[in-house]
C-alpha cells in the first residue's frame, strides 16, 4: 500500500513538472496538447477561487443570454412555418442556434455544459476535490435554470405580442424536444456533453476571436442539426413549454432535465477524463 501511494504521488509529481513546462506558444505556431491542459486547468481553478455569488450571477446571466438562441430558435420557426416543410425548419434551426452561446462563451459567462470539463480538470490533476467540483456544479445549474426560467417566462410573454412567434410554435418545440424516450435522451445528452467538452478544449487551442466564434458556430451547430439535447437551452425549450400549453407536463420537464443535466455533465467529463487528461498522464509516465 504505501509503495502503491508513492508511486501515486511520484506520478503526481512528474505530471505537475510537465505542465509547468508547457509555455504559452508563439501567435503562428499551435498549442501543444499540455499548453491547452495547462490553461483549462488554471481558468479552472480560477473559477473555484471566485465567490460563489458571482459564480451565481454570472451562471444567472449564462441562463439569460442562452435564451437569445431560444428567441432566434421561435422567430424562425414561426417566419418559415407553413412556407417550407417543418423537418427542413427543424434542421434550419441549426444556423440560429448558436448565438445565445456565441454571447455567452466570449462574454466568459459561465455555462454548465461549456464549464463542466474544465471543472473537472482540477479535480484530476488532484488541485481539488470531487466534494468541491459537486457544489460548484450545483451552484452553475441553479444559476443557469433560474436564468432560463425568467427569460422564458419574459419571450413566453413578449413573443405573441410582438407577433415574431405565437404558444402553437412555443408547443411545437417543446414537444419536439421531449418526444423521445427516456434512453435516447440520457443518450443524446451525453453526446452533446461530449461535443461542448470539444468546444471548450478547441477554445483554448484558439488564439483569436473569430476563430473562436467560428469553432463555437460550428459544435453547436452540429448539435442542434444532429438534434442532441442541451440541457440548458432544453430548460428554456421545455419550460416554456410547460407554462405555456398543456401538452407539457410537470412530469415531463422534470424527466426531461434530470436526464440532459445528468447525460451532459457525463459526456463533459468522460470526454476530458478518458480521452484529454489521460492521454496526457499516460504520455509523461
Amino acid at each position: 500500500m504505501a509503495e502503491e501511494k508513492q508511486d501515486k504521488i511520484e506520478e503526481q509529481k512528474n505530471i505537475d513538472q510537465e505542465l509547468k513546462k508547457s509555455k504559452t506558444s508563439e501567435a503562428d505556431i499551435p498549442k501543444s496538447h499540455g499548453e491547452i491542459l495547462k490553461q483549462q486547468i488554471v481558468e479552472g481553478q480560477e473559477t473555484y477561487d471566485k465567490n460563489p455569488v458571482s459564480i451565481l450571477l454570472s451562471s444567472l446571466t449564462a441562463g439569460l443570454e442562452i435564451g437569445f438562441s431560444y428567441l432566434l430558435i421561435c422567430a424562425m420557426f414561426y417566419f418559415l412555418n407553413g412556407k417550407v416543410e417543418e423537418d427542413t425548419i427543424i434542421k434550419a434551426l441549426a444556423l440560429v442556434y448558436p448565438v445565445g452561446f456565441i454571447m455567452i462563451i466570449l462574454g466568459q459567462s459561465i455555462l454548465f455544459t461549456e464549464q463542466t470539463s474544465l471543472l473537472t480538470l482540477p479535480v484530476l490533476n488532484k488541485k481539488r476535490s470531487l466534494v468541491s467540483l459537486l457544489k460548484l456544479w450545483g451552484l452553475v445549474i441553479l444559476g443557469n435554470l433560474i436564468g432560463g426560467y425568467l427569460i422564458a417566462f419574459l419571450l413566453v410573454w413578449i413573443g405573441p405580442r410582438l407577433e415574431i412567434f405565437d404558444l402553437k410554435t412555443i408547443e411545437k418545440i417543446a414537444t419536439h424536444v421531449t418526444q423521445y424516450d427516456n434512453i435516447v435522451i440520457l443518450v443524446s445528452s451525453i453526446l452533446a456533453g461530449w461535443l461542448m467538452g470539444l468546444l471548450s478544449w478547441l477554445v483554448a487551442a484558439s488564439k483569436d476571436t473569430l476563430s473562436r466564434i467560428i469553432i463555437i458556430f460550428l459544435i453547436t451547430a452540429v448539435l442542434s442539426f444532429a438534434g442532441l439535447h442541451h440541457s440548458i437551452v432544453g430548460n428554456v425549450e421545455v419550460f416554456a413549454g410547460l407554462i405555456s400549453s398543456p401538452a407539457i407536463s410537470f412530469l415531463d420537464y422534470i424527466s426531461f432535465i434530470g436526464l440532459a443535466l445528468f447525460g451532459n455533465a457525463l459526456g463533459g467529463f468522460v470526454f476530458v477524463a478518458l480521452l484529454k487528461y489521460r492521454a496526457f498522464v499516460y504520455d509523461v509516465k
